[in-house]
């Protein structure tokens, strides 16, 4: 195989969580007294944490004065209603227990809040995922490389045996600046121009891309 590992993205990549995070958003929004956002203007603001999601969404950003306040109600609303309308992507579920039966450790490292994050995964894909990481105080967000390098260091992986999967320009950015291979989905919520501008070279349509991907073949 030419890789020993496959560690994800979670938002768009393995989780279609839009829906359910537009629905939040907007929430916040209506709660503070602000214009609420369309679906497309939130799938535009995901992959860079919560913070930059309510900062792209409030009026005036951080400098907003209820700006912490609209985060807070984010934030609790998005936790209690994370699955209502959140699924898997097709054919993620069926990649996931391919990756098991080969014995390929998975992990997700995700800007998302890092209690959501473990909980999605717990919830959704069990024992599927090894390690699930998280937005939290001690990790920088990606594109910094500290939670994709702790997800190998947990998995025991080199940057050369692990393979990176994710659908934004973020996530390019993360596996360049820890030395690792990167997987670009079109199913998630960046479009391939766009993915193709920040240099993916390794560009996905169907998850079971990713197995042959695993195994060295063309795609």
């Amino acid at each position: 195989m030419k890789y020993s590992a496959v560690i994800f993205d979670l938002d768009g990549t393995l989780l279609d969580t839009l829906d359910d995070l537009a629905d939040s958003v907007n929430y916040a929004m209506s709660a503070c007294g602000f214009p609420l956002r369309t679906r497309e203007q939130t799938r535009l603001s995901i992959g860079n944490g919560v913070l930059r999601l309510i900062e792209l969404s409030v009026p005036g950003g951080t400098g907003n004065p209820l700006y912490e306040k609209c985060l807070s109600i984010f934030k609790d609303n998005y936790f209690a209603n994370r699955r209502n309308r959140t699924k898997p992507f097709d054919g993620i579920p069926e990649m996931l227990r391919g990756l098991k039966k080969l014995s390929v450790p998975t992990g997700v490292v995700s800007n998302k809040f890092d209690s959501a994050v473990k909980q999605l995964c717990a919830e959704y894909f069990g024992d599927l995922i090894d390690v699930a990481i998280g937005e939290s105080p001690q990790v920088r967000r990606k594109p910094a490389p500290d939670c994709l390098e702790e997800a190998m260091r947990i998995i025991g992986v080199n940057p050369h045996e692990c393979l990176y999967v994710g659908d934004s320009d973020t996530d390019i950015f993360t596996a360049r600046n820890a030395g690792v291979d990167c997987a670009s989905v079109l199913w998630g919520y960046r479009d391939e121009m766009i993915l193709r501008s920040a240099g993916a070279n390794k560009i996905i349509s169907s998850p079971e891309q990713i197995l042959k991907l695993v195994f060295g073949s063309a795609i």
